[in-house]
């Protein structure tokens, strides 16, 4: 059947809208807020949207221009009033589909509705081959990520080499596809190879390729990932693991953009984008004498770190419904959705293996879980008894009073011995997500009587909040 959304703050013409849209076979949901809608938006979305312009917090203007970045194959009617004439030119200039003008002819009402998801299908089916050519979305509101979706969109017209560091399971190949996605090379190849995954005999091989008879069991001519990759990106993860010989081949290809094969007599040339990553920290090894200077120095153009889950405790939430959502479609089963218990131990478990084993708890309660909504006790065993795997940070620890401070320097030494920069940040956001959250429970939710506490105006905490994506 298909689905039309309404969303409106005026219940009378919400409920017009659904009456005549239902008797007309169309199945139908309203909405009294652009914010109520957005929230669905995130677990499933219907065949055609119709939304007032004014309304409060949100207008249609704002939700339109939301729906148009996260989802641009969405059909939206925007309703407007007679004499708004400059709002109705903006909503074709921002890509509605169509205007709906107050007072609306039902019948109009219901052939544009028809319309809508008629033109809505025909878009999807001309997309609809390229869905699993496209690369896995990152999902990121904590101020951490929003400063690797910074460094992403910098280097969108760049092709140096990108050096990713970060723990396992953070993400760091998302990234990579993201960095050669948004670059001039995003028309070629993306080709990956794990240092980590070859065995160290066969490496050289993998990344340059070997002639015919080159060593036992090479009956054939093969290419390279470098080869492979020409034009394109080329994505080393685990680089940390690659062996000195090898570093030694890949910094002269680095350095002349020319390589022999296995075996091989004659120079090949390539040009090809370097992106590496490591969860190791490149400027021990390089001290221990397992990595070479020279190299790392090649590499490290520029450096993207990307957060342990931990350092990102307010994405939790979406990527749980992300991942519970993708487990579904996976699974051909309906989408759990989760309660407010189940995820605030979430939110403060210390995720050891990061938005890795976030995704593979959300595919495991997919299966697991026994009604519709997941709750605290449908949480894998391991989870919920292991004590020791709750997380445990300068803002969410309970320490001694007068400890935190302490508790504080254990962080920035940890920090700073794993290399990374620009910490400033993410404490300062820390500390501002514990002070306001904190602030907010003592005063039972009133901003203005936490601010006071806090030693900040009204506006202050408002626009806090808001920064940091606190809700």
């Amino acid at each position: 059947m298909n689905r039309v959304w309404v969303v409106d703050d005026d219940n009378s013409i919400r409920w017009v809208l659904e009456k005549a849209l239902q008797a007309d076979g169309f199945d139908v949901e309203s909405f009294a807020s652009a914010d109520l809608i957005l929230q669905r938006l995130e677990y499933e979305q219907p065949e055609a949207i119709v939304s007032d312009i004014r309304m409060p917090n949100m207008d249609g203007m704002e939700l339109l221009s939301e729906i148009q970045r996260e989802y641009p194959d969405l059909p939206v009617i925007i309703m407007t009033a007679h004499s708004d004439l400059d709002s109705a030119v903006n909503a074709f200039q921002q890509g509605a589909f169509e205007y709906l003008p107050k007072p609306f002819d039902i019948d109009d009402a219901v052939n544009l509705a028809k319309r809508a998801v008629e033109h809505g299908k025909k878009r999807s089916a001309k997309k609809a081959p390229k869905v699993e050519e496209s690369v896995s979305e990152i999902i990121g509101e904590a101020p951490a990520m929003q400063e690797v979706f910074r460094a992403i969109g910098r280097l969108s017209r760049s092709s140096v080499s990108v050096l990713i560091n970060g723990q396992s399971g953070t993400g760091k190949e998302l990234v990579a596809h993201a960095l050669h996605k948004h670059s001039p090379r995003a028309q070629e190849l993306f080709v990956a190879l794990n240092m980590a995954a070859i065995p160290k005999d066969l490496i050289e091989s993998e990344l340059f390729g070997h002639e015919k008879g080159a060593f036992t069991g090479a009956a054939a001519t093969k290419k390279g990932r470098f080869e492979q990759a020409d034009g394109g990106t080329l994505f080393l993860d685990e680089i940390g693991d690659m062996p000195l010989d090898v570093q030694t081949r890949l910094l002269r290809v680095l350095a002349d953009g020319q390589f022999y094969r296995v075996g091989g007599h004659e120079p090949i040339s390539v040009d090809v984008r370097i992106v590496a990553a490591t969860h190791q920290n490149l400027e021990k090894l390089v001290a221990e004498n397992k990595f070479r200077e020279d190299l790392f120095h090649r590499l490290n153009v520029i450096r993207i770190h990307i957060p342990t889950l931990k350092e990102r405790q307010q994405d939790i939430p979406k990527l749980c419904q992300h991942f519970l959502n993708q487990a579904a479609k996976e699974l051909s089963v309906e989408a759990k959705t989760i309660s407010k218990p189940a995820l605030e131990f979430l939110q403060n478990y210390s995720w050891p293996g990061n938005v890795r084993q976030l995704e593979n708890t959300c595919r495991w309660l997919t299966v697991m879980a026994s009604g519709k909504e997941i709750l605290l006790d449908d949480l894998p065993p391991e989870m919920l008894s292991g004590e020791s795997e709750r997380l445990v940070s300068p803002m969410s620890a309970q320490p001694e009073l007068g400890d935190w401070v302490s508790m504080f320097e254990q962080w920035l030494n940890s920090e700073l011995s794993e290399g990374k920069s620009g910490i400033i940040k993410q404490a300062q956001a820390d500390f501002e997500t514990a002070l306001i959250q904190v602030a907010l429970r003592h005063c039972n939710g009133h901003r203005q009587q936490a601010a006071k506490r806090i030693g900040w105006g009204r506006n202050t905490i408002s626009r806090k909040i808001q920064e940091l994506n606190l809700k």
